[in-house]
């Protein structure tokens, strides 16, 4: 039985136009036109229980609106939701205590208070027993390495405390399904390294479902096995993330260091060229002909070194949206 069933989901805005000057000012005034913005069509999706899915798109695609709907923070125009077997926008308290939404743009925790403060607050708000409070604490905090950082105000936290400060307090209440809209925004690689590891984790010991938004791709591709793009509004892609990598790169990356520097038109024969500095060249060669031509490469260039590899997530995710359909 799915958590989270959409079907047929979209969200429409009513946008005010408006023509400059005081005429148009007048006219918007008394007058008022709107055009109709699509900020997401018909897109349809099941997430099962303990699924950790990623959902991608570039600036604009729909992603933040679309958490907002499953969170019930926003009605949608058209189609049908339910998550942890209720519809969001009803927004029942039975269903807010199985859901938590963290958004990394956006904090929860009062600024001047020690997080701690702001932890029992919430676990008020969640009516929490304070001895189950305490023992969600203590969990919570080891495995988030933040024991001796909750007495401290909020503000004197580094960023990566802070997030991790706002993910114990979104996950006191230890809600089925987990929203996150770039948790990792800004942070450093270690508290990304650091955020993620907690997140595999959390979601192995309590089977917490999660769906998460990111545009680093490091955070997809060691949380997630399956993706869903969004594009223009329209879901795009439903799979896992493997197929993507195969379906979209159906080529290796070939790198070199050349002995002597050659043009762009001497390379052109061994694959198509990517990039070049100096002496060092980047080809992109279909996987069937690989072997075909680095044996040629080998033959033909003065070579130093050479690598074959996968090409990066982030080129073959661009690709995609780039095309605007799969």
């Amino acid at each position: 039985m799915p958590i989270i069933e959409v079907e047929d989901l979209s969200k429409t805005y009513p946008v005010a136009i408006k023509q400059p000057g005081l005429k148009g000012t007048l006219k918007h005034f008394f007058n008022r036109q709107y055009r109709h913005v699509k900020a997401v069509e018909n897109i349809s999706f099941h997430i099962q229980p303990g699924e950790i899915v990623g959902f991608l798109g570039p600036n604009g695609a729909g992603k933040t609106t679309t958490l907002k709907m499953l969170t019930g923070l926003i009605h949608p125009s058209g189609g049908h939701v339910r998550v942890a077997s209720a519809i969001p926008f009803s927004r029942h308290s039975s269903f807010l205590r199985k859901i938590s939404l963290v958004m990394g743009q956006k904090q929860q925790l009062l600024w001047d208070l020690p997080a701690l403060d702001s932890l029992r607050i919430n676990a008020a708000i969640y009516d929490i027993p304070e001895g189950i409070f305490q023992e969600r604490l203590t969990e919570l905090s080891e495995m988030l390495t933040l024991e001796h950082k909750l007495t401290q105000p909020i503000r004197k936290l580094s960023l990566g405390e802070r997030m991790k400060a706002e993910l114990l307090a979104a996950l006191l209440h230890h809600p089925q399904v987990l929203f996150l809209d770039e948790p990792t925004l800004g942070l450093d690689v270690n508290a990304q390294v650091a955020v993620r590891d907690f997140l595999r984790e959390y979601n192995r010991r309590y089977g917490a479902t999660i769906l998460l938004t990111s545009h680093y791709m490091a955070d997809i591709t060691a949380l997630c096995e399956r993706v869903l793009l969004i594009y223009e509004g329209n879901l795009i892609y439903d799979g896992q993330l493997d197929q993507l990598l195969t379906q979209f790169a159906p080529y290796r990356e070939v790198r070199l260091e050349l002995k002597t520097p050659s043009t762009r038109q001497e390379l052109l024969a061994f694959g198509e060229v990517e990039s070049m500095d100096g002496r060092e060249v980047r080809f992109l060669v279909k996987r069937e002909h690989l072997t075909q031509r680095i044996a040629h490469i080998l033959e033909e260039l003065p070579v130093l070194d050479l690598s074959v590899n996968d090409p990066p997530i982030e080129e073959v995710i661009g690709r995609v949206f780039n095309a605007g359909v799969v």
